[in-house]
């Protein structure tokens, strides 16, 4: 099993940054591939960014395109999510992601492990 928990939401005034963070523990392999999605208020949960470390690929939609970067850091079994130039449209739930089967299970939103979810909010 594997346990994903997310950290370092807030409310911060449009064009600033927040780097949230998502701790893994369990089997950590898990992590081969990750990503990250966001669920605004009344709307469904949607794909930010995804990566395959061991490919060296990531993928980004382009709402977010320039503005957000995903890295981590092995030592801490800790994926980053790196925002900058935030927008009002921003705000969400976000959601961290893993699985050890294929990219492809993150790419269609359907991975094995979640997050719990960390509130951001982006004030105009």
């Amino acid at each position: 099993q594997v346990q994903l928990v997310e950290s370092g939401g807030g409310l911060v005034q449009a064009g600033g940054s927040l780097r949230l963070s998502c701790a893994a523990s369990g089997r950590t392999f898990s992590m081969y591939y990750m990503g990250w999605f966001r669920q605004a208020p009344g709307k469904e949960r949607e794909f930010v960014l995804a990566t395959s470390w061991s490919a060296g690929v990531t993928s980004i939609a382009d709402s977010v395109k320039g503005r957000f970067t995903i890295s981590r850091d092995p030592a801490k079994n800790t994926v980053y999510l790196q925002m900058n130039s935030l927008k009002p449209e921003d705000t969400a739930v976000y959601y961290c992601a893993s699985d050890d089967r294929s990219y492809s299970y993150i790419l269609r939103g359907t991975p094995a492990y979640w997050g719990q979810g960390t509130q951001v909010t982006v004030s105009s």
